[in-house]
């Protein structure tokens, strides 16, 4: 599972191949999460509140690249890396 973004401890990574909706896994310690790319909506999973807001501003700015990627990842195809939250 590639990791396309890192920031303030958080792991933000793609699967090749998954299933749909289109979405992102997160890893923040012991804590994991799923988010769908389109609707920033949690689909799994639970964060801390600071580190799921900074998730939400992070994916909310590179929605588009996000795509990309999972379209990549669909593809069996290495994802881009996205600038970290800063």
């Amino acid at each position: 599972m590639p990791t396309i973004s890192a920031f303030y401890g958080i792991l933000i990574r793609m699967y090749w191949d998954d299933h749909a909706p289109p979405h992102f896994h997160v890893t923040y310690g012991e804590y994991r999460a799923v988010y769908a790319i389109e609707t920033l909506a949690l689909l799994q999973g639970a964060l801390p509140r600071r580190a799921h807001a900074m998730v939400l501003e992070w994916a909310a700015q590179h929605r588009a690249a996000l795509m990309e990627d999972w379209e990549l990842c669909a593809n069996k195809q290495q994802p881009k890396p996205i600038s970290p939250l800063v």
